[in-house]
């Protein structure tokens, strides 16, 4: 049988004494405070910069649904309440489209009534082209189901829609609407 001696104990050797850390002159006291102050500003710039990211992706997701909302006013159209369909396109526009849309309102107006026109429209798929805090690009693709005295039976239009939406007052208007 053999006999283990668990009394063993490693030889321990004492740690050298600490040598004090050199005393720092004026110019290497003054590369580390620039160094700190110089890490501190980055790690505040860098909140700075995913703030300025967070506002914008509001903005983004924001002015794409007030851009769904009004494709919906622009696609969901009856000639019997032409008017108030009207109002709620001006009322959601600003600049060059509300511009547009002022002139050649009349005579779409009367078209639509003329042809007892009426259509629904439905919005499948929107995307955020492009956004900054009061300025975005949507792309919205839109299938509207339109008939009128013509044809009674719906025909579908599948429409890809560019529409840009600025910030006015606190509320995102569409400025500009296109077919692509």
């Amino acid at each position: 049988m053999s006999v283990v001696d668990f009394e063993w104990e490693p030889a321990w050797e004492p740690l050298p004494a600490a040598q004090p850390a050199p005393r720092a002159n004026g110019r290497a006291l003054l590369r580390r405070w620039l160094a700190i102050a110089t890490l501190v500003a980055a790690a505040g710039g860098g909140g700075w910069l995913a703030a300025a990211h967070y506002q914008t992706h509001l903005a983004g997701a924001e002015a794409l649904e007030a851009a769904e909302a009004y494709v919906l006013r622009l696609t969901n159209i009856d000639a019997d309440d032409v008017d108030r369909n009207f109002a709620q396109i001006a009322e959601g526009s600003t600049g060059e489209f509300k511009a547009m849309h002022t002139r050649s309102g009349t005579a779409i107006r009367q078209l639509l009534i003329d042809n007892k026109a009426t259509a629904r429209g439905h919005v499948t798929e929107a995307v955020v082209k492009s956004a900054d805090r009061n300025h975005v690009v949507v792309v919205l693709l839109v299938n509207q189901a339109v008939r009128n005295a013509a044809n009674p039976e719906p025909v579908i239009d599948r429409s890809r829609v560019r529409m840009t939406m600025d910030k006015v007052d606190g509320r995102w208007l569409a400025s500009r609407v296109e077919l692509v």
